[in-house]
């Protein structure tokens, strides 16, 4: 039987290359399910998940729970809004009391980076993070891969990927990092040098701050959005001035003489980072990367529930 190496996806750094591809195989057969008239298969009958947002999200928390309905599972939906942490309630307190409930998986998506690394030291249900503060999101860098691999072929060894943007805040930049560096492609991240890490090149990425060379550069271009919401300061004059030093536009990308791949995470800020020019063009894979979140996060949470086709 095929299992994953993990009890919990916490973030890429802790799969193997043998678990990437153990999801993307899944994921395939369940790309192929959510197209049938009838798309769901009872492979989590017995299952409850809890999906517990301690910030806001539209894409990942609808796409993980269409997945885990897919897959016919209990759903508990939670909100800290509404919930007692308002009053002062820990998170593990909170968690263990919809334990208690005899809930058996949980997905969680936390302000604080490591929040779901340490709910693993403490509970025994499975933990999908779902995004914790600045540091990893496993699944929307599992479904990036995974879209990659439907519009370029299944092999990316050796493609060229850059990661353009807010690189400093993102999540998603450093899982992405993460995926593409143990699936063997080359990857870059572009942006204005206050929003790039220092020591970046360690992880084994191309730094570069010309837009137009890095998309002359790159097979795929995957562009991130300014996350004004975690900066505590200006990181660049304004959104104009970063528009026209690193938006991505039509006349741009014709000048390169070349086909490329556009995705984006979203939300999309049109006319900052991304024109409708592009993000609705050929080019685009966007939608089928929101398509693709629902088969991944259908992968894995099958695969940490223990379970076989």
């Amino acid at each position: 039987m095929s299992q994953l190496t993990q009890k919990h996806l916490l973030g890429i750094k802790e799969l193997q290359k043998s678990d990437l591809n153990l999801i993307f195989e899944t994921a395939d057969y369940f790309k192929e399910v959510i197209n049938r008239p009838i798309k769901k298969v009872p492979s989590l009958r017995d299952i409850t998940i809890a999906n517990l947002f301690f910030e806001n999200s539209t894409r990942t928390r609808l796409s993980f729970e269409l997945a885990e309905k897919r897959l016919t599972a209990d759903v508990i939906n939670f909100s800290s809004s509404s919930s007692s942490v308002k009053k002062g309630e820990t998170l593990l307190d909170t968690v263990n009391n919809v334990l208690a409930m005899k809930v058996d998986m949980i997905v969680i998506r936390h302000s604080s980076p490591g929040a779901p690394h340490f709910l693993s030291k403490h509970i025994k249900a499975n933990i999908i993070n779902a995004g914790d503060g600045t540091h990893e999101h496993p699944t929307q860098a599992l479904l990036d891969t995974f879209s990659i691999r439907q519009r370029l072929g299944k092999d990316i060894k050796g493609l060229r990927v850059v990661i353009v943007g807010d690189i400093l805040h993102s999540r998603v930049a450093l899982s992405n990092i993460y995926a593409l560096k143990k699936l063997g492609a080359e990857v870059m991240v572009c942006g204005p040098n206050t929003l790039i890490p220092r020591h970046i090149e360690e992880l084994g990425v191309k730094k570069e701050l010309d837009i137009k060379k890095a998309l002359a550069w790159c097979d795929v271009a995957n562009i991130l959005r300014i996350q004004l919401e975690r900066q505590q300061k200006k990181y660049f004059p304004s959104l104009r001035e970063y528009y026209l030093y690193y938006g991505v536009n039509r006349k741009l990308l014709d000048s390169l003489n070349k086909e490329i791949t556009i995705m984006h995470p979203g939300p999309i800020n049109r006319g900052v980072e991304l024109d409708s020019d592009v993000a609705d063009s050929g080019h685009s894979i966007i939608l089928e990367q929101v398509e693709n979140g629902v088969a991944v996060r259908m992968a894995a949470l099958y695969l940490l529930a223990g379970a076989t086709i």
